[in-house]
């Protein structure tokens, strides 16, 4: 009986864990938080900025900007994703392409039917396009799932194969593994794009290494620690936790409120919004992912260092009655 009821049990949890998580994070998606540079005098900004806060509560951030210069500058540091520039010989919209579909579809279809419903012609500038072989910046978005479910098969695999091996072994097997899957995943995501930065690709292969190093690092540690529990307890967090907090393609915006203040520190939104940083905006926003991605480093590299003090005595007790 327990070998039936084990397997089924265990299933169902985990149907019951992804519907639940996924059905909460998707079930009633809006945007919230965008952030918007406006440019104007204020009798012709403040009114539409009003009216927003009444009819769409939290959808936007705004910033105010002195001059249209300005809020292109904020806009190339990613502090917005878009500008709306209010003058008295005309308006129009400018969006950072590479900030992504979700923010910038909202901004162009709102702000342009604001300022349509005023009889003006409102012209939209794409500024920091995604790359025509990723158009919706969707191979990026599955480089970062791919490197996370790869990087969880390998500490599936040194448990099944290497379960009584030192920290140190563990580790170098990260290391070797991460290197490859910054050289791999960048690779191979470049090639079917067909239109990345050459440029761009080494700094995205480093970043693609230490999130992979990272999230070894801390299943690694879980593993260790509870053997195969700690596997799919870790696997909750850096997989199904961490991926349904970036909001994937779409973003964290569009999420409820508890999965949007955990989007900012997990690591699969951080490396996203890394590699757009260094794709697209000549490496602006990328310090702070960097930061979060090494603090699960640091947490990783600490688990798995106290696994080793946690399992040394158990395996010298064990091997005792031998000798």
């Amino acid at each position: 009986m327990e070998r039936v009821v084990g397997p089924l049990a265990a299933g169902l949890l985990v149907l019951l864990a992804l519907l639940g998580l996924i059905g909460t994070a998707i079930r009633d998606p809006r945007p919230h938080d965008i952030p918007v540079g406006l440019v104007g005098p204020a009798q012709a900004v403040q009114p539409m900025t009003d009216a927003l806060a009444q009819k769409a509560p939290a959808v936007f951030k705004f910033t105010t900007y002195d001059t249209e210069g300005a809020a292109r500058a904020a806009l190339d540091r990613r502090d917005v994703d878009g500008v709306v520039i209010v003058g008295p010989t005309g308006s129009h919209i400018v969006v950072a392409g590479a900030a992504g579909d979700t923010s910038t579809t909202v901004i162009e279809s709102v702000f342009g039917a604001a300022l349509s419903a005023q009889g003006q012609q409102v012209p939209v500038e794409v500024v920091h396009p995604f790359a025509s072989g990723d158009a919706h910046g969707l191979i990026l978005f599955f480089l970062v799932l791919a490197t996370l479910v790869s990087t969880l098969v390998v500490q599936a695999v040194l448990l099944a194969r290497a379960a009584n091996a030192r920290a140190a072994s563990w580790l170098g097997v990260n290391a070797v593994w991460a290197v490859l899957a910054g050289a791999a995943g960048v690779g191979a995501a470049a090639w079917i794009a067909n239109s990345y930065d050459a440029a761009a690709l080494v700094p995205m292969g480093a970043l693609v290494a230490l999130t992979a190093f990272a999230a070894g690092a801390f299943v690694a540690g879980f593993t260790r620690l509870l053997g195969p529990a700690g596997l799919g307890l870790s696997a909750l967090v850096i997989i199904l936790l961490d991926l349904i907090s970036s909001g994937g393609p779409a973003g964290g915006t569009i999420l409820p409120d508890v999965y949007r203040w955990m989007s900012p520190w997990m690591p699969a939104g951080q490396l996203n919004s890394a590699l757009r940083g260094t794709l697209y905006f000549g490496g602006e926003g990328v310090a702070f992912p960097v930061l979060v991605i090494s603090a699960w480093l640091a947490v990783g590299l600490l688990l798995v260092i106290i696994s080793d003090f946690v399992r040394r005595p158990v395996a010298e007790s064990a091997a005792a009655p031998a000798a």
